[in-house]
């Protein structure tokens, strides 16, 4: 074998041509060498790939042929603009890079061409897609070659239905209303299937009339641990703990979130409240709190029982049986009786304890709520309404805060006023109402209504 061994080859007339070889022949580039194009190549042609580029595109720009763009669109949609003059052959590819073209699409400019025969963008809405387009004519212009998620690792749920938000590597699904969680695609792994969830009643009306009313209970709470989706502060044992996170099935699942009670209007006779509805999501069903006694009556039972009203007299009216219908662990407490004071009402049961006892100088405080991180931020639920007071004339004091005062169940009124209402979707009972001076006549305030909440790992 012969072996020339020289630095530079060159035509023999300048700007000639140098031709290697006859055809036929074979020219080996041998191991461990490399060759380097300082200039333009032509007639080598394209094997149907592209340079990916390392710079990762978050705005809108052009393409250049021959290239593939990672493309984010977590901060927003934005359009890639094909070549306004393509050739034949010419080829261009863009690939999801952060998952996110469901929520946030892309859209892909024609550029002036066709796409597929139609004079139209494209707009890319599928997550984790690769996409490859190579130009075929003026008639049909740009074509995918290659088309499909190209995911590599883990699969993870997929759903729809209510307000999603984030936190991390959670979703939060949460209803406010009648919906469904409807589940098209499962995880990979089993254990990413577990969904962490809490479910709440509506929580019971406070009762109103001409006598002192007793407070509304807590609307029921029943929740998962929270250690399935990122260990969150769930709430205490052993009310949430250690309950396990229901494993979802590709189905729809139905959701009920109850309305709150209505209080009682204010004049006479004296009446209760009316007891919370019923909240139900992943087969998990979760009662309504118990009105609010009114006068001489005991609360009626509930996921969290109403506070025991008073009619001036010293007969003891119990506050109502927590946990009806019972479940484990217990979705709520008693409410609290109006003890032997004449003028002091029960306060409404709340998740974490029960209805407090009136007694002068004040009503029974509602029973305490309960903070939970689902949501990835911490959030009062479930706690009871506070009794109603006395009117001026008496040494009681005023109705008593519910529930842990800020989020819980809503506050007992002192004369002359109507009871408070309990929050929205929290499911805190409503206040008792006070015997109003006078005209007798202070209304119950209304319970909360319940919510349904679902967390999984969605990345």
């Amino acid at each position: 074998m012969s072996e020339i061994k020289v630095n530079k080859i060159s035509p023999r007339t300048a700007c000639g041509t140098t031709t290697l070889g006859d055809s036929g022949d074979s020219f080996v580039i041998p191991s461990g060498a490399t060759i380097t194009n300082n200039g333009t190549q032509t007639g080598f042609g394209r094997t149907g790939t592209v340079d990916w580029q390392t710079s990762i595109k978050t705005s809108t720009f052009t393409a250049t042929s021959g290239e593939g763009y990672f493309c984010n669109t977590s901060g927003g949609g934005f359009t890639v603009n094909l070549p306004s003059s393509p050739s034949v052959g010419d080829i261009v590819a863009v690939k999801d890079y952060a998952g996110t073209f469901d929520t946030q699409n892309l859209t892909i400019g024609r550029g002036g061409s066709n796409m597929n025969g139609s004079a139209a963008d494209s707009v890319r809405d599928t997550e984790n897609e690769s996409l490859t387009l190579v130009y075929a004519d003026s008639t049909k212009g740009w074509l995918a070659v290659e088309e499909g998620t190209g995911y590599v690792g883990e699969n993870f749920i997929s759903a729809t239905g209510g307000t999603i938000t984030t936190s991390g590597d959670y979703k939060i699904h949460r209803f406010t209303g009648p919906g469904t969680f409807c589940v098209s695609a499962l995880a990979t792994s089993s254990p990413n299937n577990a969904a962490d969830y809490i479910v709440v009643g509506g929580g019971g009306g406070g009762a109103g009339g001409s006598d002192r009313g007793g407070a509304g209970g807590a609307g029921g709470f029943r929740g998962s641990g929270g250690t399935s989706t990122g260990s969150y502060t769930a709430g205490p044992s052993p009310i949430v703990g250690p309950v396990s996170a229901v494993t979802l099935s590709v189905q729809g699942y139905p959701i009920t979130v109850g309305a709150g009670g209505a209080g009682k209007a204010g004049g006479t006779p004296t009446g209760p409240g009316t007891s919370g509805n019923n909240s139900s999501g992943l087969s998990i069903t979760s009662a309504g709190g118990g009105a609010g006694g009114g006068g001489a009556a005991g609360g009626p039972n509930g996921a969290s029982g109403g506070g025991g009203g008073t009619n001036g007299s010293a007969t003891l009216f119990y506050g109502g049986t927590g946990n009806t219908p019972p479940v484990s662990p217990s979705q709520g407490n008693n409410g609290g009786p109006n003890g032997t004071t004449p003028i002091a009402t029960g306060g409404g049961g709340g998740i974490v304890s029960v209805g407090g006892t009136g007694a002068v100088p004040a009503s029974g405080s509602g029973g305490d709520d309960l903070n939970s991180s689902i949501t990835g931020s911490p959030v009062y639920y479930a706690g009871g309404g506070g009794g109603g007071g006395q009117n001026g004339s008496s040494p009681a004091g005023p109705g008593s805060p519910g529930g842990s005062g800020t989020a819980g169940g809503a506050t007992g009124s002192s004369p002359p006023h109507d009871a408070a209402n309990a929050p929205d979707n929290r499911g805190g009972g409503g206040g008792g109402a006070s015997n109003r001076s006078g005209g007798h006549s202070a209304t119950g305030g209304t319970g909360g209504s319940g919510v349904v909440i679902i967390r999984y790992k969605y990345q």
